[in-house]
């Protein structure tokens, strides 16, 4: 059995809101790749993200705001017949994001982006003390290619 493209946008946005981790890869200026898995909000064909203010992420994505990143959901192992190795399959659904990075600096708009965060996994919206937010990275990946395909 073929995977097949998803090119509905209802669709992909549904993939998008199922997922739970995105794995977002970059290239560091050594040249080598880079990948980390990270919470993650979706909004208006973007994903917001935040982490810590230094790291070797932020660090790259300085240098570099090119990502690619994954996100895959409904995972299923399915045999045509149990004792051919060759007859399973793993079903799934899954979107790749080719796009770049863009940090949001503004307080206000930190907070709405990480209530988009907060809202993807919790379905609420919170209230942040300023102090926090100003010791969280937050950006979003501006969305240049997606792809979707699943199986099953």
């Amino acid at each position: 059995m073929r995977s097949k493209y998803v090119t509905k946008p209802s669709e992909i946005e549904d993939i998008l809101n199922k997922c739970d981790v995105c794995y977002v890869g970059m290239v560091a200026p050594n040249q080598e790749p880079y990948v980390i898995a990270l919470n993650y909000g979706y909004h208006d064909n973007c994903l917001y993200l935040h982490s810590a203010k230094t790291g070797k992420k932020i660090d790259i994505l300085k240098t570099n705001n090119k990502v690619c990143v994954v996100l895959s959901t409904d995972h299923f192992l399915r045999a045509q017949h149990e004792a051919v190795a060759c007859s399973y399959a793993m079903h799934y659904r899954s979107v790749v994001i080719h796009g770049h990075v863009e940090f949001i600096e503004a307080n206000d708009q930190k907070m709405e982006a990480l209530n988009i965060i907060m809202k993807h996994y919790t379905g609420h919206e919170f209230s942040y003390n300023l102090p926090a937010v100003r010791e969280v990275e937050v950006y979003k990946v501006i969305i240049e290619k997606i792809e979707a395909r699943q199986l099953g």
